[in-house]
Formats: structure tokens, sequence, C-alpha cells
């Protein structure tokens, strides 16, 4: 997002600085569609210099009509440090708004209030999972997900069985509930995640392909892949948005060397989570990375039948099961330069350099959790995802 802070305009007749008690956004697209569940993020060095002082527990987001929103204040982005408190030092201030078809702008006002501001219910999530093996699970009120780390790839040298899995690939955990399930479902035990029992259900298969997803570089005829995440970092925690990054060892490539650091944005109200993949790496000026679907996404148990689409920056996946509903999978790749499969997985590629982020959105819905039901309207989300990276939200902040 394009963020740009118009001057400060009241002054007193005795020539001081006014300090405002009050900041508008005026946020502003070119895109006729509707827009759900939009999150607004503005640096909070720009409500700083409209509100002076303002805490991140003491300030009102409204809108137009006065409603209070929900609202985060993150350190993702922390401009500097705050010796005095006087409220300098937050990263990013975040709220949403669902944008009607044909609605081009909203306006809202941040206010400092006196009362302290309770923190809102969460509906983004993510942690470590030390107590299964090193997964990472993250989740907002529409989709779960998890991918596994160092202690599930490590070899099982004590001979006890324990469980070995060797992937970068991601998982996806199909809810039906609005609420956080992560917790719960991690405390139920590996069994009962697998049977839905009225919140959803495991049942995704990942194995060795790269689940829902995960990258690899391609060479034009063959897929190298990473193993499991090496370390992880948590940025932001919800109630809105959360973000965290996932770093990857080293592998090799057909030659070249390289290491992979994936940033998941996980934001509320939506289907897709918005991923930002960094390859480093020396030698070639540039490299394909290839970003993957499973071919067999369904659990091992089940008869399925997968329609896959390719449509110029999506590749996509519907899938009937016999038993436990029907998913839709998708990426959105805005550089895609075409598709490639392997025997593991449906592929869209597009060309990376080292050190610079390539995004790709990564989106799942489950038929039984409402908000996806066919595939043409998991089509419709899939369009409307790449038509939002394309028309981004562009907001001013000013004071009265």
């Amino acid at each position: 997002m394009r963020i740009r802070l118009l001057p400060l305009a009241a002054l007193l007749a005795g020539g001081a600085l006014h300090a405002a008690e009050l900041a508008r956004i005026t946020v502003t697209h070119d895109l006729n569609l509707a827009r759900p569940s939009e999150t607004i993020a503005i640096p909070w060095s720009e409500i700083n210099r409209a509100l002076p002082g303002a805490l991140i527990q003491k300030i009102a987001v409204k809108d137009s009509r006065g409603n209070v929103l929900p609202y985060q204040v993150s350190n993702v982005k922390p401009q500097a440090k705050d010796p005095q408190g006087v409220g300098i030092a937050y990263g990013e201030l975040y709220f949403q708004h669902s944008f009607a078809a044909g609605e081009r702008q909203a306006s809202f006002t941040v206010e400092k209030t006196e009362a302290v501001t309770p923190p809102f219910a969460a509906k983004t999530f993510g942690r470590y999972i030390p107590e299964r093996l090193d997964d990472f699970a993250w989740e907002n009120d529409h989709i779960a997900h998890r991918t596994y780390g160092p202690a599930l790839g490590a070899p099982d040298k004590a001979g006890v069985g324990k469980e070995v899995l060797v992937t970068s690939g991601l998982d996806i955990w199909f809810k039906r509930v609005a609420y956080p399930v992560v917790d719960r479902w991690y405390n139920k035990g590996h069994d009962h995640y697998h049977h839905d029992e009225g919140e959803g259900m495991d049942l995704y298969n990942v194995g060795k392909s790269r689940g829902a997803g995960g990258t690899g570089v391609w060479d034009g005829k063959q897929l190298y892949v990473g193993r499991n995440y090496a370390s992880w970092k948590v940025l932001a925690n919800g109630p809105i948005r959360t973000v965290f990054e996932l770093s990857y060892d080293s592998w090799d490539a057909a030659g070249a060397k390289v290491s992979e650091v994936k940033r998941f944005t996980v934001d509320a109200g939506q289907d897709f989570d918005t991923m930002d993949s960094t390859f480093t790496f020396s030698g070639p000026a540039q490299l394909t990375v290839a970003v993957g679907l499973n071919k067999k996404p369904s659990d091992k148990k089940q008869d399925e039948k997968v329609t896959v689409g390719r449509d110029g920056v999506a590749l996509t996946q519907w899938v009937t099961q016999a038993s436990n509903g029907a998913f839709g999978t998708a990426i959105v790749l805005p550089t895609a330069s075409g598709t490639a499969e392997d025997a593991l997985n449906e592929l869209i590629v597009a060309p990376v350099e080292s050190g610079k982020p390539l995004r790709y959105y990564l989106g799942a819905a489950w038929d039984r959790a409402g908000h996806v039901t066919t595939p043409a309207v998991w089509q419709e989300k899939v369009k409307l995802v790449a038509a939002r990276a394309a028309h981004p939200l562009k907001a001013t902040v000013t004071t009265d």
C-alpha cells in the first residue's frame, strides 16, 4: 500500500503548533468489484505525527458512521526506541473495511481516548508447536494450515518409532467454525483431528509433495526442494493480522546453493494468505521458482476427483471426495511465466533474483465451511485475489 501523509495544518494565533486529537484516514482504490475484509495498514509513524503521544491502548478507530472498529498495532516495522514513552516505537496500525462493489473510497478516524481500550477477539493466530515435533501452525476465521519443523525431519535414532517426514510442503486444516482451533486440535491429539468432530478436520495430504503452496527451484525438467523449516520468527499475532517468517537452510538446486526465507501474512476474513518468499543464491542472475499444489491432495483413504485450472497468474484445483466434502486450493502468482508439473505436483513458475521477494497468494476453502460451495464460486474468489493484487489500496492521513 502506498501511503501519503499531508502536513499538519492547525496553527494557533500565537504561532504554536496545535497537537491534533483526531486523525482522518482516507482509503481509495480503482477496482469496481466488492473487496470484503480488506486490511488497511498505516505506518504508526504517520499516526504519531498526526496524534503526538497517542498510545496503542488509548485510541479508537471509527468508520464514517462512527462505528468503533477492531484494530491492532504491530511491531513489524518499528520506527525507533521510545525512551520517553510517547508512543513512537510501534510498527503499523491495522483495521479492516469491506468495500462494496463500486465503493472506491472510505473514510475513518483515529482518536485519542481517556479510557483504556480492551483487546479485541483474535481472528488470526500462529505459533510454534514444540509438542508435535516442531510443527508451525497458523489460522484465521476461515482456514488453518501447518508445516513441518526440524524434529519431524530428524532420523529416528532411538528406534522408538518416531514419525519421520522430510518436506518443505505446506498442509491445510479445514475449519467449519470461525473461532481459533489450533490449540484445541493439538490438545485433542493426532488421531482426533483427522476426524470431523464438529469443528473441521485435517483431510489434506502432503507427504513428499509441495502440499498447498510449497516452493522449489525448477530447471525445466526437475524440481529441487529444501527440507523442513530450520527456524521461525513471529512478527505480529492478531487479532486482525498475523505475520511470521520461516527460514529454510540451503539446498542444492542443480549446482546452485539456495536458501529461502518465507514470510506469511495471514489476514482475518480471507481464504488466501499473502506469501513473500526470498531466495538467496550466487552464480546465476536468475533462477526459476515453482510453487506447487499436490496432485493427490485428499487423504489416502479417499476416492477423489481433481479438476485443475491454469489461467495466467492462477493455478487452481477443485477436489471432490467420496466423503468429507469438496475443497478448493489455489496459487495466485502475479509474476508467473507459465505452468509445469512433475510426478507429484501441479506447478506455476516465475523468475526470481537473489534477495528479492517473490510474492504469491495461497488459498484454500472447504465446502462444509460455507464460504465456498462450488467450483464456480472458487474461481470467482481466485479472480478477485488476482484483481486485488493488481489494484492496491492507497491511504492518506490528515488532521483537522
